[in-house]
């Protein structure tokens, strides 16, 4: 194992400990907690608090999209580890400004578990809780059983489209409706060329052959649909993004936003060879592009591979989209 660490139990909270001495600014601790993260500064009443968590290893998600236009508040775990319910509840009362908290995740049994559990301890103080569950991952469950399937990168959008719309001091059912459109519009595939490795373990947490990819593959490294051996770009990306196109489907006319993403290791000279061949494919469909994001939006400590995402827009989620944010790791003028 290689990395700049000290003692690996010690790895989370000395990165978020390095995270709000960096960003004083914009991030605090709630309760004096590490890995309660919520924005900086006083809370704007009425406003609907956005909250979020998940385990650690996947920076910017999921404490790096608490900002300005974005996220209000995160409960961290440990590496790849659900953060517990009561940290989850510590995040809730700093957030609360009278309005609700809407609760956004992804579709793992720990998370789901704990965030009901914090929603439980929140309704004994009479917050409003609504949750909405991310589940983007097409490779993870087939069509027609959507709710089983895991949230990745999209998870991206539902942050930043739903976090614009409460920043215009929406009602709180507004912004779960708009977040909700935003996942039932929103399709995610990923590809590993390599392991991570978790500090705590040590070692790889999977393997894959030298020279070879799984298609498909979670952010935890969960079982993808085909191992074999490392194709061309060109053909990794057609055979990511026909699954997903067909998925929704995505037809001729519609306009999307795409999202290439790194899980860690894969440069983003790669990624732009990627997204070339998924404008030209969606080109060809008749598909019109508009707002690509290319970089790391969602990782998987050092892991090789990467990830494509597309969001079908209309008039009100582009208008969304294009609305300013500002977070530690994620920065957006008006489009």
């Amino acid at each position: 194992m290689r990395k700049f660490i000290n003692d690996p139990v010690d790895f989370v909270d000395e990165m978020l400990d390095g995270i709000l001495l960096a960003h004083p600014g914009q991030l605090a601790c709630a309760g004096n907690n590490v890995r309660c993260l919520i924005k900086a500064g006083q809370l704007q009443k009425g406003k609907v608090g956005l909250a979020t968590g998940g385990g650690s290893g996947h920076l910017p998600v999921f404490l790096g999209y608490v900002g300005e236009g974005m996220l209000d508040g995160c409960s961290v775990g440990g590496v790849f580890q659900s953060p517990s319910a009561d940290n989850m509840f510590e995040v809730t009362k700093a957030i609360n400004s009278g309005a609700g908290v809407l609760y956004i995740y992804g579709n793992y049994g720990g998370d789901c578990m704990n965030f009901e559990m914090a929603a439980e301890m929140a309704d004994m103080e009479d917050i409003r809780i609504e949750h909405v569950i991310v589940t983007d991952d097409v490779a993870s469950a087939p069509k027609g059983k959507e709710y089983k399937r895991r949230g990745v990168a999209g998870l991206f959008y539902v942050y930043k489209i739903a976090g614009a719309c409460a920043a215009e001091m929406a009602p709180l059912n507004e912004v779960k409706r708009i977040a909700e459109k935003v996942c039932a519009n929103v399709r995610s595939m990923g590809v590993a060329l390599s392991p991570c490795t978790i500090p705590e373990v040590g070692k790889p947490t999977f393997e894959i052959e030298e020279g070879g990819m799984e298609i498909g593959m979670g952010i935890h490294g969960e079982p993808g649909i085909r191992k074999g051996p490392l194709d061309t770009a060109d053909e990794i990306v057609e055979e990511m993004l026909r699954p997903i196109i067909e998925d929704l489907p995505f037809k001729s006319g519609d306009e999307v936003s795409i999202l290439v993403n790194s899980l860690g290791a894969t440069p983003k000279e790669e990624l732009y060879i990627m997204y070339r061949k998924a404008y030209t494919i969606l080109k060809d469909e008749g598909i019109t592009i508009c707002h690509p994001y290319i970089g790391e939006y969602a990782t998987s400590m050092e892991m090789a591979g990467a990830s494509i995402t597309l969001l079908r827009l209309d008039d009100e989620l582009k208008k969304y989209l294009a609305k300013p944010a500002f977070t530690p790791f994620f920065e957006q003028k008006q489009l």
